[in-house]
């Protein structure tokens, strides 16, 4: 199923907020060799952790933690403005574009699982009022994003080959939510109970008006 939880809520759901940074901490730092920080209990977290972002989680059968990703505002810090704005015309600001980050994989998990977070992705894009997602992403991205049916427009890169890094923006049709959803094996209707089940109005606006 999937999960909504902001940073400040991690401590609610401490399995798998601790899978998910040790994941990332795997994903990121040992088989990609990212330059990030791996901290003494295996975590792999870094500034952005610290700024209440918005986690979209997939929970496994079993409790886990199966993938994920990280959203916050572009109204606020982020990582596309602060470290690779070489790769875009000007700074991305605008209450209706938020930043989509650390996009996660547990071992062992399908492209059901991607699919799924994409899932997710539209669900905030209709509960938020967003019109699209900013993001970084690598070479080994690219095939996991066609194959969900989530490719993102590219607005610029550097690198070669599998070290490539690009920045996209994704939107998301009701089209998109169908082919996704389908991929996911999740129908719309569930797809919205999870999201519904973890917010109410207020607390939406909240975070798109402080985030």
């Amino acid at each position: 199923m999937l999960r909504y939880i902001y940073a400040d809520q991690l401590h609610q759901h401490r399995t798998l907020a601790d899978q998910m940074f040790r994941h990332r901490a795997d994903q990121f730092a040992t088989r990609l060799g990212w330059d990030v920080q791996v901290d003494a209990s295996g975590h792999e977290r870094d500034e952005y952790d610290d700024m209440n972002p918005l986690y979209v989680i997939w929970e496994t059968p079993q409790g886990g933690h199966g993938g994920s990703m990280r959203f916050l505002p572009t109204t606020g810090r982020t990582m596309v403005n602060d470290h690779f704005g070489h790769l875009t015309t000007g700074p991305i600001r605008s209450p209706r574009i938020w930043e989509c980050t650390r996009f996660c994989m547990a071992p062992g998990q399908g492209a059901h699982v991607a699919a799924a977070l994409m899932l997710g992705g539209g669900e905030i894009m209709q509960g938020f009022a967003v019109d699209q997602f900013v993001g970084v992403f690598d070479a080994r991205m690219v095939r996991i994003y066609s194959r969900v049916g989530a490719s993102p427009e590219v607005l610029g890169g550097f690198g070669e080959g599998r070290a490539r890094i690009s920045v996209g923006l994704w939107t998301f049709s009701p089209d998109d939510q169908a082919r996704v959803a389908a991929r996911a094996g999740v129908t719309p209707a569930q797809s919205r109970h999870w999201f519904e089940r973890a917010f109410n109005a207020g607390g939406m606006a909240e975070f798109a008006a402080t985030g």
